[in-house]
Order: structure tokens, then C-alpha cells, then sequence
């Protein structure tokens, strides 16, 4: 025999290829595959900056609402508390895990637009959520909960795929996964699991279709495990390792999804109950602790639901999911009707709509998340990525750059950056402040501790006064100048600068009130200073 001969190709190896061939000829699915890999870049590794985090977020001025309106939702806003309105706040509140999840999510959906089956697209959606969800209030270890959403969303991307770019298909698996459902009911046997079925028509199973989409994609190893539900009976014993309690704890989500989809609403509740007792040993869980799951995750997919701006209409099978009688407080006995602020059922206060480019609006609630970071044990660098930020936004800026004053140099250079290519630019500004010789105008701007705003400065006059580093590397026509300047030993001296700019000529116009906050905000990150100057007694 030829040993170098190609091993042999399984079938289903060669129907897994066919099927990926399909998907890729959607225009779409490159797409979500390049959504779904930056998800993973920004956020897998802990030691991701938060201003790199919020940058790739702010790239996406869709999500960015889409973000602040579920961050505004009552799960990590306490009542009375002021709304939060930058991008770093809500990375601080929600953590990475819990970012990555909403924006996994949110481009699973984004990238599945109206079609005519939606309403099936959108049920599998949705289930998907409310499995994740449920998974997430169910795990025994705070630690893993985010990852415990994430298995329990991504246990249900192989069907969601199929069903999308392959809808004729799916369908197919479905109708024959029904057929064998009722033949197996009318004699008494065990019916086919969707998987057995799914493997007969497209020759491969929708969890090994996850999974080899999941390795295109850059998913964790850990993650793929669990995008394959474990065979066999719950265990009969406490779980200890964290790979198998959040493979468990996904399938676990997935019946609870299907019991509140599928079960005839006199059923649910003890269909809850069932699933509780399968899984009590395994997960050590409390008595009703997946009805009360179901009634928080119920919470939740409607928080998603409006911060998607989805609607359910009532006939949809998906719309089971959000009912609150049915979740909240299944099967009910007569005469005993739980009052409902008892089972924690009235609605929760929600932060009012965040108004849409208002300048001012945008720097008002900038400047209190500024200040309420600095009654805190904050850092310095998340003071000054929440003032970068609301100076992005408020403005529409192209880029914001902050330069700190290097210690061996004596010049400003570029640290801190958001905006476009402000990341690969920012370690151009270097802003001597050296008064020997002539200066330039960021020197002199600077140095004088003059705010300066230049509206045209493509102007002949203005091109010479520039340094030769900005005219060939940034080149913006408009551009703020704002120094930051700190009292020590009775002289001012210049600590930084926070530089914003625009695409467009004479496009930056701050109103006087406006400006007044842009003062506050810089003056913020200049008690960011002056209070880590206070801890290392400088």
C-alpha cells in the first residue's frame, strides 16, 4: 500500500464541507463571521484594556446604543440611580464576560434580518437567550456564570445556522423529527432525539455543525466542548469540574427553554418541576430554583428584547417565552393566586431613553459618571477613558487622543486613544514644552494653558505653526486642544492635553454652555490626577 496515500473521507466530513460551502455563499455569513471573531478578540483575554474594549465598541455606533439601552435595564441599574450613558461605565458594570455575551448575541440576530420564516428565526433566537440565561442563574459558581450564558446560547447555533441559510433543510429535520415522534407515541417507543434525526437528513448533527463553524470562528476549545450536549442520564452525583457543570448546565437551560415553548400551559409547571429533580443532585440545586431562574431569565430576554428593539406579537410560540403569568407562576391552584409584587413580578423603573446626538445631554451624563468614579477607588485611566468617551460621542469626534507628560522628556505624547485608526496614530503626538526655540501651536496652546479650537486648519497661515508629524500623519482639518495644567510648589504645570478632531472643516462648533461642560469634564480628569498624587504622597 502507498503510505502516503490520503486517509479516507467520511460522509460526513463530506456533507459538513457541502453544508459550510452553502452557508459561505450568503453574503451575510462572512459577515457574521468576521462580527463574531472581533466579539472573541476584544474580550477573551482578562488583561484586555478597557480602553481597547471600548474602542472595538465604539466602532459600532448601533451596538453602542444597543448596549447603553440593556446596561440602562434594572439588572444593573438600581432604582433612583442615575443612567449610565458611556461605553466604559457599561464595561465596568456588565464586565467582559458579561459584554461579550450581549454582543454575541446581539450579532447572532443582527445578521439573521427579516426573512419569510422570521417568526421561526425568531423563536430559535429567542430560545437560544432563554436557555443561556437560565443556565447563567442556575450556576453554582458566580465565577463561571457568564460562561455559563455563553454554552447555553451557543448550544443552539448549529440549528440557528441551518435555519437561517438552510431553511428548506431544517424544515425537513423538523417535519421528519415530528413523524417520529407520533409513530414512537402510537407503539410505545422512545422517539429520536432532533440530533438523530438531523444527522439522517443533512448527515451531520446541528451541535457538530456548531462546532465546526465554532472552530472557523475562533471559539475557545472549552466553549466548543459544550456546544455538544453530554450523553446519558443526569449524574447521581454532585459536579465538581467546571467543563462538565457548564455542559450539564446547558442542557439543563435547553429543557427549560423547551418546557416554557412547547409544554400546553397547565403543564409547565410540573415540567419545571421534573427537570428540577433530574438535576437537583448534579447542580445541588435548591427547591423551585428553576422556576424562580425561569422568571429572572424571563426578565432578562425582555430587557434584550427592547434593547433590540424586537417585538413578539402574541400568537408567536416565541411570546411564551416573555409571558409572565405562565413563568413567573406556573400552575396555580384555585383560590391561591401568588399576589404578584410578591413573586417580584412588577415592572422594574427603567432609565429613560437616551436622547439621540444631543451634545449636551450626552456631556451632562458623562460628567456624572466621571464624578461618581472619583468618590470611588478608581483608576486614573477609567476617569480618562469616560471623558474621552463622552467627548466622542457628544461631539461625533473622529478621533480623541490623551497625551501625558513623559517623565524623562518633559513632552506630551499619546497614551490613551479612541476613534478611528486613533490607536495606530496616537503614538505620533509628541508636543515638546521646551520654551527655547520656536513653538508650534499645540506646544504654545499647551504651555499658554489656553484651550484652542482651530476650525480650518487646512488654512496657509495655520499649516506653518503646525508640527510636521501632524500635517503628514493626522492631517484633520478641525481639531480641540484642551491642556490639562495642576498647581505644584505655587506653579502651574502642563500634565497633559486631550486633543478631539473632525473629518470635516468648521464641523466642531461647541455652544458656550457646552463648552462650560467640556471644562468640567476636563477638570474631572485633573482631580483623577491630583487624587493619585495624593495616594503616592508625589
Amino acid at each position: 500500500m502507498d503510505s502516503h496515500a490520503p486517509a479516507p473521507v467520511s460522509d460526513a466530513s463530506l456533507t459538513l464541507d457541502y453544508l459550510l460551502r452553502r452557508m459561505r455563499q450568503k453574503p451575510d455569513f462572512p459577515a457574521l463571521a468576521e462580527s463574531v471573531s472581533r466579539v472573541q478578540a476584544l474580550s477573551q483575554a482578562d488583561h484586555e484594556s478597557l480602553a481597547r474594549v471600548c474602542d472595538e465598541i465604539l466602532k459600532d455606533l448601533a451596538f453602542t446604543q444597543k448596549l447603553l439601552r440593556l446596561v440602562n435595564a434594572a439588572r444593573y441599574r438600581h432604582a433612583g440611580a442615575d443612567p449610565v450613558s458611556t461605553v466604559s461605565r457599561a464595561v465596568m458594570l456588565m464586565g467582559l464576560g458579561g459584554v461579550r455575551n450581549v454582543a454575541l448575541s446581539m450579532a447572532l440576530v443582527d445578521h439573521m434580518p427579516d426573512k419569510a420564516h422570521a417568526r421561526h428565526l425568531r423563536a430559535g433566537f429567542l430560545k437560544a437567550v432563554m436557555a443561556g440565561a437560565v443556565a447563567r442563574e442556575l450556576c453554582p459558581e458566580v465565577r463561571w456564570a457568564e460562561e455559563a450564558f455563553l454554552a447555553g446560547l451557543m448550544r443552539h447555533l448549529g440549528r440557528l445556522l441551518v435555519a437561517y441559510y438552510l431553511p428548506e433543510d431544517e424544515a425537513q429535520v423538523q417535519q421528519r423529527w415530528e413523524m417520529a415522534q407520533q409513530a414512537a407515541l402510537a407503539v410505545g417507543d422512545a422517539a429520536p432525539s432532533l440530533e438523530t434525526v438531523a444527522r439522517q437528513v443533512l448527515g451531520v448533527s446541528f451541535d457538530d455543525l456548531g462546532v465546526a463553524v465554532g472552530e472557523q470562528w475562533g471559539l475557545a476549545p472549552g466553549l466548543l466542548a459544550r456546544m455538544k450536549a453530554p450523553a446519558g442520564a443526569w449524574p447521581t452525583h454532585r459536579l465538581q469540574h467546571e467543563d462538565a457543570t457548564l455542559s450539564w448546565l446547558a442542557s439543563l437551560g435547553d429543557g427549560v427553554a423547551d418546557a416554557l415553548m412547547e409544554a400546553e400551559p397547565a403543564e409547565r409547571g410540573q415540567a419545571l418541576q421534573a427537570l428540577e429533580r433530574q438535576a437537583a443532585v448534579a447542580l445541588g440545586l435548591k427547591p423551585d430554583a428553576v422556576s424562580q431562574a425561569a422568571h429572572v431569565a424571563r426578565s432578562h430576554l425582555k430587557d434584550m428584547l427592547e434593547a433590540l428593539d424586537l417585538e413578539v406579537a402574541p400568537d408567536e410560540p416565541a411570546h411564551r417565552l416573555v409571558e409572565s403569568y405562565y413563568v413567573d407562576e406556573p400552575n396555580p391552584e384555585v383560590g391561591q393566586r401568588v399576589d404578584p409584587a410578591a413573586l417580584g413580578l412588577v415592572e422594574p423603573v427603567r432609565a429613560e431613553p437616551m436622547p439621540a446626538h444631543d451634545p449636551m445631554a450626552c456631556l451632562q451624563q458623562g460628567l456624572q459618571d466621571a464624578a461618581s468614579m472619583l468618590v470611588g477607588d478608581c483608576k486614573l485611566q477609567d476617569v480618562l477613558q469616560v471623558v474621552l468617551e463622552t467627548l466622542l460621542r457628544a461631539f461625533e469626534c473622529q478621533r480623541v487622543v490623551f497625551c501625558l507628560r513623559d517623565a524623562r522628556t518633559g513632552a506630551l505624547v499619546g497614551r490613551v486613544a479612541l476613534g478611528h485608526e486613533a490607536e495606530a496614530l496616537k503614538g505620533w503626538f509628541q508636543v515638546p514644552l521646551s520654551a527655547q526655540g520656536p513653538l508650534h501651536l499645540m506646544s504654545a496652546a499647551c504651555l499658554k494653558g489656553v484651550d484652542t479650537l482651530i476650525q480650518d486648519a487646512r488654512q496657509p497661515q495655520l499649516q506653518d505653526r503646525l508640527p510636521l508629524w501632524f500635517r503628514e500623519r493626522i492631517g484633520a482639518p478641525t481639531f480641540l486642544l484642551l491642556p490639562l495644567t495642576m498647581n505644584r510648589g505655587g506653579q502651574k504645570v502642563v500634565m497633559g492635553l486631550i486633543y478631539a478632531d473632525k473629518a470635516e472643516a468648521g464641523s466642531l462648533q461647541p455652544t458656550p454652555a457646552e463648552l462650560g461642560l467640556v471644562n468640567a469634564l476636563r477638570n474631572q480628569a485633573i482631580m483623577a490626577f491630583q487624587q493619585l498624587a495624593g495616594r503616592s504622597g508625589a
